[in-house]
């Protein structure tokens, strides 16, 4: 169930640089998806959501590549084996979009729909994409919960829910009420902060065991 009005065209020209990015990998790699990454919701469809994660935006080899949020790199195994563990996604992921991975009653999404180069998109590029998280937030009517995973998709997501970030600052194993929505904050799930030792996987798992106590109330 995909409501086409809250997810950019495939071909979407809102950011130049991103389109021109992806026109580019288009021409590299013709199998890829190499397009904006639509939400990945549960098969019961947008009213089941009640929990929504909020990435930066789609890996070039990750998502770009693959079509699905978090599928294709190493972000997506700690993301999709935590979920899993807190009774959120069931099957096996595999990461491929047509493994047997269900999510249960939640939703994924990107800040940024489109790959940026070396992961870093623009303020600019950040405030254009805006304009499709806002919908996104909206479009989820039993929506109780949001994690952010990083600053940038926590900033937006403050403002894209009319929040003020001053008054909502990031910082790991946040818990902030923003209207009817708690959201809740980690540092996000990449290869770097992991091996950094910027992120556990204690660390992470102690955010979503706090995620699923507020979603079991």
């Amino acid at each position: 169930m995909q409501n086409t009005s809250v997810e950019p065209s495939r071909d979407c020209p809102l950011c130049p640089r991103l389109h021109d990015f992806i026109a580019l990998w288009r021409q590299r790699e013709p199998g890829w998806f190499n397009a904006p990454v639509p939400t990945f919701l549960p098969p019961e469809g947008e009213d089941a959501v009640r929990f929504l994660i909020v990435g930066l935006a789609p890996g070039l080899r990750g998502a770009n590549r693959t079509g699905r949020p978090f599928t294709g790199d190493y972000a997506g195994d700690l993301l999709y084996e935590t979920l899993i563990r807190f009774g959120l996604a069931r099957g096996r992921f595999e990461a491929r979009p047509d493994d047997s991975l269900e999510l249960i009653s939640t939703a994924i999404t990107n800040a940024v729909r489109c790959v940026p180069p070396e992961n870093k998109p623009v303020g600019a590029e950040i405030n254009t994409c805006r304009t499709f998280l806002v919908p996104t937030l909206k479009r989820f009517k039993n929506l109780e919960a949001v994690l952010t995973l990083g600053t940038i998709a926590h900033q937006s997501t403050v403002r894209a829910l009319g929040g003020r970030v001053a008054a909502h600052p990031f910082r790991h194993g946040g818990r902030q009420e923003i209207g009817d929505v708690t959201v809740f904050s980690s540092y996000h799930c990449s290869r770097y902060n992991t091996n950094t030792g910027r992120l556990t996987t204690e660390m992470f798992v102690s955010v979503f065991s706090e995620v699923a106590e507020f979603l079991r109330k």
